[in-house]
């Protein structure tokens, strides 16, 4: 596998002339979490909670902290966005929105894009190449079915394989966002199985500005989070205006940025970016096709 990089042509600029695009990721994992009641051979590792089982058993507490994000986090969040007329793209588990149909059409309803997170929240790195391919198929299958859209984007629970963008070329996918390599997108040339290459749009994600960075430690307290996505969202803005066009990715959780003392911190985020009419809110399906025009010859 190569890749294809390179910084964004002098001249490019993404739609109506905007030099800053900026992407808002919402995860939705609720409900795709291993659980032993659903037959996986151990719980999710606790949150929040502050233990972990030296046993396979259910941990009842642990499941209702994801399920404050499907109750409490994702109502939160949609009341945000829904106050900005901003779009975002939903990286979402085909098991999650099955438990929970209400939220699948409110993202249908908002015209927003979901993007394949799994059809549960699982590693796809300790599969085989047919478990691969099967699994993703059926997230596929799960969230159009759901939500009445084909994702054309991919996320993958933090490790996936060798193949995996073979895989997501063989059943049409559009773009990969399991990198984080950059502030603007590539190409990657994928092999196939046939051994002749094939290129793919890989949108780079982020983990620094990520709302996980309330449990990682050393962790972000809610001010902390808003100044430094703030500050990204600065000095990308800044970069694009002098040095050619950006891209900013912004991730969510509902069960984290979702609570009351930390939910005002994104709408303080959104409320300070939409005051920029020279930085395009966009969903990542329409970053990729915009990207896509400068597929590279002979690529």
């Amino acid at each position: 596998m190569s890749e294809w990089k390179d910084p964004a042509p002098e001249g490019f600029s993404w739609p109506n002339g905007r030099k800053l695009a900026l992407s808002i990721v919402v995860n939705v994992e609720e409900g795709a979490e291993r659980r032993i009641d659903e037959g996986d051979k151990r719980p999710e590792p606790v949150d929040e909670l502050g233990a972990v089982p030296g046993k396979p058993i259910r941990i009842h507490g642990n499941e209702s902290n994801y399920q404050y994000g499907i109750n409490q986090g994702a109502p939160r969040i949609l009341r945000i966005l829904d106050s900005a007329s901003i779009p975002a793209t939903w990286t979402v588990c085909g098991q999650a929105l099955e438990k929970a149909p209400w939220l699948a059409k409110a993202i249908a309803a908002r015209g927003d894009e979901p993007c394949n997170h799994g059809h549960k929240w699982n590693f796809t790195a300790f599969m085989s190449p047919e478990e691969e391919r099967a699994f993703i198929a059926r997230g596929t299958e799960s969230i159009l079915a759901t939500t009445g859209r084909r994702p054309s984007g991919w996320l993958s629970r933090y490790l996936h394989t060798d193949i995996t963008r073979r895989i997501l070329l063989e059943q049409g996918y559009a773009y990969h966002m399991d990198d984080y390599s950059d502030d603007f997108p590539y190409w990657a040339m994928t092999e196939m199985e046939d051994g002749s290459e094939r290129p793919m749009v890989i949108l780079p994600y982020a983990i620094d500005s990520n709302d996980m960075k309330f449990w990682l430690s050393p962790s972000f307290t809610p001010g902390m989070w808003l100044d430094y996505a703030k500050r990204t969202f600065d000095e990308l803005r800044s970069e694009a205006a002098t040095e050619g066009a950006r891209m900013m990715s912004l991730g969510l959780h509902l069960r984290i940025i979702g609570r009351p003392g930390r939910i005002w911190a994104f709408r303080e985020f959104v409320e300070y970016v939409s005051g920029f009419d020279d930085v395009w809110i966009a969903k990542r399906e329409d970053i990729a096709a915009h990207f896509s025009k400068l597929v590279p010859s002979g690529a």
